[in-house]
């Protein structure tokens, strides 16, 4: 079979690089895709929905899998179901889990699913007299989608004072900071899981962390993410509740509002004194856990988007490697905020056994490839034991050379 990957990022790479390991698949398209991605897919540029519609029928794509949020709040799933063309992502209406912050809350709230107290607002005065009266930290949430940047964690009223202004009125996140999800601070640790759905059952993956803060000892800004590890085998006992008491339901609650989820499932959790409580749902692989979880995945990906399509999921037994997956991301000098690009990128041409370098924000320029993003590359590894996987990882990234390359030194550390 032909496959066609919508994305461009170190997320899509990795599922190309999973995608062209299959005995099952001939070709691995993606586009936009990035020049990074090029020793396991072709790359293409496909501007519109027509013409990705042209594209599948011409080059005989079986399964469309629909890398980043954007593109499947747009509706790009629909558009394809209603060509008759298979695709692995949720509907327009199923990807509000993640596109609409206050429809995820809502969802919860109704169905008894864990997770924080909330409120939501469209108004700045309204918000800020909500605000004033909570007790500290407190979790601001831009309700549309903000590229994993829109959560603001403040200690006290000024500083709460202070994002609404930035959210709201000065409009940091654009439309998508129109009206605000207002949460209490959870206390826990975190960890996130991936559930492949088909709009009625699932099978869930390994556990997975994220680093999401630009600095060492998770301080700093948000980020879309700076490394993750797996598994996290503290998470496993609490797998059950995880499954039963949120996955199962949510799915359940997706079908009770019309609008069945199938397709990749992303399960943001904080573990409390009470249990998993959901952070956030995303409607697609998360980035970077993917370029962990899908290195450790022995079962073939085109079987689980059979199964998906085939609404067999509930068939599947998810095989997995005995080792850890460590991935740390090196980032432009000034991510999340402004930066330079065009910096020439220098990597070893062998990465060796286990180790594996996805691009995300890069370009080409004389056949070499530069910088072209905030997160330019992730350098992820595997091994026996967490300590050789952090370790090699880090061998890896410190082979990688350019201006203003940063990097965190403590993933899978804390």
């Amino acid at each position: 079979m032909n496959v066609l990957i919508i994305g461009s990022g170190g997320r899509e790479h990795a599922m190309a690089h999973k995608f062209s390991k299959s005995k099952k698949v001939n070709k691995v398209y993606v586009a936009p895709g990035n020049p990074g991605m090029k020793d396991t897919a072709e790359t293409i540029s496909l501007s519109s929905n027509a013409e990705i519609i042209e594209f599948v029928k011409k080059n005989n794509i079986e399964y469309v899998f629909i890398g980043p949020e954007q593109p499947l709040a747009d509706g790009l799933a629909d558009v394809l179901n209603a060509e008759h063309i298979k695709v692995v992502g949720p509907s327009k209406a199923a990807s509000r889990i993640e596109s609409s912050k206050e429809f995820a809350k809502n969802l919860m709230k109704k169905h008894n699913i864990p997770t924080a107290e909330f409120e939501s607002f469209c108004n700045i005065d309204e918000a800020m007299e909500y605000c004033r009266k909570q007790n500290y930290p407190l979790v601001l949430k831009a309700d549309g989608l903000a590229a994993g940047k829109g959560v603001i964690i403040c200690q006290n009223f000024t500083e709460a004072h202070d994002s609404l202004i930035e959210i709201m009125e000065n409009k940091k996140f654009g439309e998508s900071g129109n009206s605000v999800v207002i949460e209490e601070f959870m206390n826990g640790w975190e960890a996130s899981v991936f559930a492949f759905c088909d709009g009625d059952n699932f099978v869930a993956t390994v556990f997975s962390q994220d680093h999401k803060p630009l600095l060492n000892g998770n301080k700093g800004p948000n980020t879309g993410g700076m490394g993750a590890y797996a598994p996290v085998l503290e998470a496993e006992k609490f797998r059950r509740d995880t499954e039963e008491k949120i996955i199962a339901p949510v799915l359940q609650a997706m079908k009770d509002e019309n609008c069945p989820y199938s397709g990749v499932l992303y399960a943001g959790l904080m573990i409390t004194d009470e249990g998993p409580k959901v952070v956030e749902f995303n409607c697609r692989f998360g980035d970077p856990e993917t370029e962990v979880v899908l290195p450790l995945l022995k079962t073939d990906l085109a079987d689980i988007c059979e199964a998906i399509s085939d609404k067999k999921i509930n068939e599947m037994k998810l095989e997995w490697e005995d080792k850890f997956a460590v991935t740390v991301v090196a980032a432009s000098q000034g991510y999340p905020g402004s930066y330079e690009k065009g910096f020439q990128i220098n990597c070893p041409r062998e990465t060796g056994e286990d180790s594996m370098i996805y691009f995300a924000g890069v370009k080409e320029n004389e056949n070499n490839l530069e910088t072209n993003g905030g997160r330019v590359l992730t350098a992820t590894a595997l091994a026996k034991n967490k300590t050789e996987a952090i370790e090699k990882a880090y061998e890896l990234i410190r082979q990688i050379k350019f201006n203003g390359i940063y990097f965190r030194t403590d993933i899978a550390q804390l």
